[in-house]
C-alpha cells in the first residue's frame, strides 16, 4: 500500500461513525518526506468544520510554542499531523471534548508510521498520545511527564501539554516549561525543518 492510498483509506474511514455526533471526517496530513510528527488528541468542532488540523486557538498557541508560521506548519512535506482520534468525538457533560475514539490509533497509526521513514521527532501532545507512545515510562501526571522531556528525547519523543486555553494557568505554575522546554523544542524543530 502506498502512502497516498493509505491516506485515502483513512479519510474514508467510518469504523466508529455510529459514535460520532457530527459524523466522520478524519483529519490527517502526511508526506513520506516529513521529518516532524505531531500527535495530538482529536479535532475540535472548528477543525471538523474546516478540515484543517490545529485550525483554532489551540493551533495558534502550538505554532507560537514552535515559533512556526502557518505556511511551514502546514507544509506536509515537512510536518505530518496524526491525531490519536481522527474525527471529532463529541462533548462531555461538563462541556469539554470526549476522549479520542479508541479505534483510531491502533487501526491507523502503525501503517501510517511505516510510511513515514524520515520522521526524526514526534511531539506527543496531551495525555492520550503520551500514554500510547510512552506507556509505563511516562510520569504519574502530565506535568511530571512533560518536565522529564529530556528523558524521551533519545527516542525522538517530546511530550507537551495540550495547548488549550487551560494551559495558560498551567504555564504560570510551571515556568520551567517556557525557560527550559520551549528553547529545546524550538531548536530541535527549526533544525529539522531547515534541513
Amino acid at each position: 500500500m502506498t502512502l497516498q492510498s493509505l491516506l485515502k483509506d483513512i479519510r474514508a474511514c467510518t469504523v466508529c461513525a455510529a459514535h460520532l455526533p457530527l459524523g466522520p471526517r478524519p483529519i490527517v496530513r502526511a508526506a513520506s518526506s516529513a521529518k516532524l510528527m505531531i500527535i495530538g488528541q482529536a479535532p475540535g468542532t472548528k477543525v471538523h468544520e474546516s478540515g484543517i488540523p490545529w485550525n483554532d486557538r489551540s493551533g495558534d498557541r502550538l505554532r507560537d510554542w514552535l515559533q512556526l508560521d502557518k505556511e511551514t506548519f502546514y507544509d506536509e512535506r515537512r510536518v505530518a499531523i496524526m491525531p490519536m482520534g481522527f474525527c471529532y468525538p463529541g462533548v462531555l457533560p461538563n462541556g469539554g471534548d470526549q476522549p479520542p475514539r479508541p479505534e483510531c490509533a491502533p487501526l491507523w497509526h502503525p501503517p501510517l508510521a511505516a510510511e513515514l521513514p524520515e520522521i526524526q521527532l514526534t511531539l506527543l501532545i496531551g495525555q492520550y498520545a503520551q500514554a500510547r507512545y510512552l506507556g509505563k515510562r511516562r510520569g504519574k501526571t502530565l506535568t511530571e511527564t512533560v518536565s522529564r522531556f529530556s528523558d524521551y528525547l533519545p527516542e525522538n519523543y517530546l511530550p507537551l501539554p495540550h495547548p488549550s486555553w487551560r494551559t495558560q494557568g498551567w504555564q504560570k505554575k510551571n515556568p520551567w516549561f517556557e525557560t527550559d522546554l520551549l528553547p529545546v523544542l524550538r531548536e530541535r524543530v527549526h533544525a529539522l525543518l531547515a534541513s
